[in-house]
């Protein structure tokens, strides 16, 4: 549980997890978290989570976010590649317990080979939890027919003073663009590779 008291200055906390096969042993990872803010224009508690699932780890991610303080935001930001047989299995439950609060989550992720995807979202506005403001995406980008992905975001809301939102796409790359790229010189493995860059790079 993360709480600020009043008059301390805004706080951001940020957490940069990198999965890499070092770690592939680790298969499932829960956080849970909770983001405490106080009712002043000045003082706001931040929270910011960035995570990366390299290629070759199947992992199962889950997390479980509560704001309870006013002023209270939260950023989720996610990453993940895989080219074989991985499984990433992320959940995000993001619970808006009070007014004034912000969330935003961005997963992208690139699914080649046979591996699987699942995506499971939820914002979950409580009916005190007014002037909330809580955005949620999901992108996927598939590289093989084999590859599979299974995304779920979901929005309950019980406050009627709210911005929320929530989609997601699944897609294969764009053949109009790599043809482009290729015709101006650029290899195919360079323009696949460019192609997927740009693609997460607002999430890296």
């Amino acid at each position: 549980m993360f709480e600020k008291e009043k008059g301390e200055a805004p706080a951001m906390w940020v957490v940069f997890a990198i999965l890499s096969a070092v770690f592939a042993a680790l298969t499932s990872i829960l956080a849970k978290v909770g983001i405490g803010g106080v009712n002043s224009h000045l003082a706001t508690a931040i929270r910011t989570v960035v995570v990366v699932v390299m290629p070759g780890v199947s992992v199962d991610l889950k997390f479980d976010v509560e704001l309870v303080g006013e002023g209270a935001e939260a950023n989720l930001y996610g990453a993940y590649i895989c080219a074989g047989q991985e499984k990433v299995k992320i959940a995000v439950d993001m619970h808006h317990k009070v007014p004034h609060c912000n969330s935003r989550q961005l997963f992208k992720g690139i699914a080649g080979g046979n591996s699987k995807v699942d995506f499971y979202g939820k914002i979950i506005v409580a009916k005190d939890a007014q002037r909330t403001e809580a955005y949620q995406e999901n992108h996927n980008l598939l590289l093989s027919d084999g590859a599979k992905v299974d995304t779920k975001p979901q929005l309950e809301i019980y406050a009627d003073d709210v911005r929320c939102s929530h989609g997601s796409t699944v897609g294969y790359s764009d053949a109009e663009a790599i043809f482009y790229m290729r015709q101006r010189g650029i290899s195919e493995a360079d323009a696949r590779r460019l192609q997927i860059e740009g693609f997460v790079q607002d999430v890296v």
